[in-house]
């Protein structure tokens, strides 16, 4: 078994694909013609977006939008250069939760929330 992708459900995954090009320069790898859904080039695992409707085709009554005030998953960006990348996710539309931090381990961390809701840790590398 191996993880392959995460998929986030929002409004509208053609804005929503845009927002992480501007805010984290992640650029759409695949956006589907119904514009329902999409993915981000991240690698081998793919970070991919739907909308809510498919969300309620596919899962029926075990499917609950992601609404502001719940956190629900976090997804983690790794740069060498938080306060800029914080700055620049903000820039581009991200509301601001956590300004960057150094923690005890050394690791600095900071938060945003993408506009379709998502919690971003944006932080260094561990190690």
């Amino acid at each position: 078994m191996q993880f392959a992708y995460t998929i986030i459900y929002v409004e509208n995954v053609p804005a929503t694909l845009d927002f992480y090009r501007r805010a984290f320069g992640i650029e759409t790898g695949f956006l589907h013609e119904s514009n329902d859904y999409g993915e981000l080039i991240t690698g081998t695992t793919k970070l991919a977006f739907a909308q809510h409707e498919t969300a309620q085709g596919n899962l029926k009554h075990a499917y609950t939008p992601l609404t502001q005030s719940l956190a629900g998953i976090e997804i983690g960006l790794t740069t060498s250069d938080v306060p800029a990348a914080y700055q620049k996710a903000i820039d581009a539309g991200a509301s601001a939760i956590t300004p960057p931090a150094t923690k005890p381990w050394g690791q600095t961390v900071a938060y945003v929330r993408a506009p379709e809701g998502t919690l971003i840790e944006i932080c260094t590398p561990i190690g």
